[in-house]
């Protein structure tokens, strides 16, 4: 093999005749440092040295990246492996080995929550319904930008907790966040702290994970759980006597979508949440039936009862969602006018999920089926029979909805006519 002491000069100029594959140019300074060139591929610094009786070669570098002398330094160092009885290329496999096993510790130590839970969301999503991947979103949710609704959304409640190393996501710092929330909304931290045993004890079984948890699940701590407290019972729905109150006082809220929207909750049973967000696709006026987009199966079909439709076809039009806002895409403020219509009624702390509590009270009067009642909410079936050996078509929940509601608008002293269905559409009587 030709050699040359290497320079700037004769290493830039270096360059493969167009007629032979590879060529090269070899160091007088190091033994076994090269420079190879192809016809179509750039320069680098190769090793040549023989093992055990048998020519080995490994490459260094591009000279863009490594220097004559450092490509020299780099050739005796493989040499010397080789005087000591060590096959270079063995050394340099577990240096990379090695080196990748570091940098995965590294990561796996300086990742983030929020990093873990996005890939925990993305990962699990296929197996949640839509409400339950939702909650996901809001509670890790940074805030700072505008929401559906037009209104800046405040960050969530597990916002504090997404920016810290997961590895210093310990009892301590779960604790001290319960203690925070707790004092100004201990429902949605509970719901929240939920979430978040679930998502660790999933860090903890994954491999990219499993270094920057400990082995026991931090949030499963007595502390957190007493500080955010047990869930209370709640007991407000409307009574049978206070239907005409509260539906005369929400029939003169001035904002008629509004009004049609708290009506429709307290008839169709349906979580305000799906009701709020419901679509006009989601309206069938042929086969008189209402798509809902739930949490436990992701949607659920149930009737289009005469009243409700009524209520639904005087609504504008002015975007997708029906229960929409003059300003909004969403109507605003439900819960306010909700709670000046109950000051007028005389009804006290009557929320818009006791409206959903008020459907399945009031169902008891007719003694209508638990399992169509459920059905209808929306809640999973309680027992084996239910929930492997009984389908209800449309048709038969309609039968039990439509009494339902001509029940309801009965006490209530809401006349309506549910026979004047026709082409032309529905219409109030009186």
């Amino acid at each position: 093999m030709a050699k040359n002491a290497f320079t700037a000069g004769r290493v830039a100029a270096f360059r493969c005749p167009p007629d032979r594959q590879q060529a090269f140019i070899w160091d007088t300074t190091a033994p076994g440092l090269g420079l190879r060139a192809t016809p179509a591929g750039k320069p680098a610094y190769v090793f040549q040295g023989r093992y055990q009786g048998k020519d080995i070669r490994l490459t260094i570098g591009s000279p863009a990246a490594w220097t004559i002398p450092q490509a020299q330094a780099k050739a005796r160092e493989l040499q010397r492996l080789i005087d000591e009885g060590k096959d270079p290329r063995v050394v340099k496999a577990d240096a990379t080995a090695a080196d990748l096993a570091s940098r995965a510790e590294a990561k796996r130590q300086s990742v983030t929550v929020s990093e873990a839970w996005a890939a925990y969301v993305q990962e699990r999503r296929p197996h949640w319904g839509e409400r339950h991947y939702l909650d996901h979103i809001a509670k890790a949710a940074p805030g700072g930008v505008m929401g559906k609704r037009s209104k800046l959304l405040q960050p969530g409640i597990l916002a504090p907790l997404m920016n810290k190393p997961l590895r210093d996501l310990n009892s301590a710092a779960i604790e001290a966040w319960a203690a925070r929330e707790a004092k100004t909304r201990a429902t949605s931290a509970r719901l929240a702290w939920r979430l978040l045993k679930a998502f660790l004890g999933w860090c903890a079984e994954q491999p990219a994970y499993a270094g920057a948890v400990p082995d026991k699940n931090p949030a499963k701590s007595k502390k957190a759980r007493e500080s955010l407290g047990r869930p209370g019972v709640k007991a407000d729905a409307l009574q049978r006597e206070q239907l005409p109150a509260w539906f005369d006082a929400v029939r003169g809220i001035h904002n008629p979508v509004v009004a049609a929207y708290l009506q429709t909750v307290l008839l169709t049973g349906a979580r305000p949440g799906e009701v709020l967000e419901m679509r006009w696709e989601d309206l069938n006026t042929k086969w008189k039936g209402l798509t809902i987009r739930d949490k436990v199966e992701g949607e659920r079909t149930v009737p289009l009862t005469p009243y409700v439709a009524h209520l639904l076809a005087a609504l504008p039009r002015r975007n997708q969602w029906v229960f929409s806002g003059a300003r909004a895409d969403v109507v605003a403020a439900p819960n306010e006018l909700h709670a000046r219509a109950c000051g007028v009624a005389g009804i006290d702390g009557l929320s818009l999920h006791g409206l959903r509590r008020s459907f399945k009270s009031l169902t008891e009067w007719l003694e209508i089926p638990a399992g169509v009642v459920a059905q209808l909410m929306g809640h999973k079936p309680s027992a084996t029979a239910e929930r492997h050996y009984t389908v209800r078509p449309l048709d038969l929940l309609r039968v039990h909805a439509e009494r339902i509601e001509a029940w309801v608008l009965e006490q209530a002293g809401v006349p309506f006519d549910a026979k004047a269905a026709a082409p032309g559409g529905l219409r109030v009587v009186g």
